[in-house]
């Protein structure tokens, strides 16, 4: 009697171990910022991106400059004109400086726009290699590293290496 008891426990402790072990994910972490900072893609990406704002800065700048000169203008031949014509001009200056306000905005939205355009594919095969890679690796969760990410402990398996090599990397 006393052996069947020591058996019962026996396969009890040996079933609620085997839950136990079964039952805990394995868990690897990653830094995403690292890895898409890494992809080729990215980098090409960021480079358009560079041109296209050079490209509005350039625009905003001449115009700037243009307003500039108008201004100047005006101001030099103030004394010259009539209250009603300088009035005139305020407006006048006022409407331009406006429209390159309005310009900056435009150029913002549209530098926005390109940013999320050129970035959601490859985060998207980003985020497919590493769940490649986790799957082929057995990880139930990935974490990301990033400071601030929410990780407490990093000490779980770094897929960073591995999913490199896995975009060709």
């Amino acid at each position: 009697m006393k052996q069947v008891k020591q058996i019962v426990i026996a396969l009890f402790l040996l079933v609620a171990t085997t839950s136990f072990v079964n039952a805990q994910s394995k868990v690897a972490h990653i830094d995403v910022t690292q890895l898409l900072s890494a992809m080729p893609e990215m980098k090409s990406a960021e480079a358009e991106l560079k041109k296209l704002q050079e490209t509005y800065n350039a625009d905003i700048q001449a115009s700037m400059t243009e307003l500039r000169n108008k201004f100047t203008q005006y101001q030099n031949e103030a004394a010259a004109k009539s209250k009603e014509e300088n009035d005139k001009r305020a407006v006048e200056l006022q409407g331009y400086e406006k429209n390159i306000g309005e310009a900056q905005q435009a150029a913002q939205q549209e530098f926005q726009k390109k940013q999320a355009e050129l970035f959601a594919p490859i985060s998207e095969k980003a985020k497919a290699a590493i769940e490649k890679v986790a799957a082929a690796q057995g990880f139930d969760y990935v974490i990301d590293a990033q400071a601030g990410g929410g990780l407490i402990v990093a000490k779980g398996k770094d897929l960073l290496a591995d999913v490199k090599k896995q975009l060709g990397f």
